[in-house]
Order: C-alpha cells, then structure tokens, then sequence
C-alpha cells in the first residue's frame, strides 16, 4: 500500500502545534524529534546559539491507520 507524506513548516513554534496535533488525532510521534542541533557541521555554515539547535527539524506524526 502506498502512502503520502506531507512536510508543513511553521516559524518558531514547531512543537507546540505538532503537540497540539498529537492531542487533537490521539497519535504519538513515530521516533524521536530531530533537531537543527543535530544537524552536522558543515564548513561555511555559521555556528547555531542554544534556541535554535533546539528547534525541532523534522517529526514524523501519523494521523491514519
């Protein structure tokens, strides 16, 4: 069976709508968050500060059986 996935990008309040949707489907998310922190360094790219290496980068919340 195939599926589809879609991405939504909100600014600066990530994971309080993600856990909004959590309550709202009764769903948990499927693994853990990730987040820009744990992105690897890449030369070139500034260095993050503490706020924003704990923004979520990317979740996964399945809504359908």
């Amino acid at each position: 069976m195939s599926g589809v996935s879609t991405y939504l990008n909100f600014t600066g309040e990530t994971e309080e709508t993600l856990n909004f949707y959590k309550s709202v489907f009764g769903t948990e998310f499927a693994g853990e968050i990730s987040r820009t922190g744990e992105a690897p360094p890449q030369e070139g790219r500034p260095e993050l500060g503490p706020e924003d290496k704990a923004l979520v980068m990317q979740v996964a919340l399945p809504i359908l059986g």
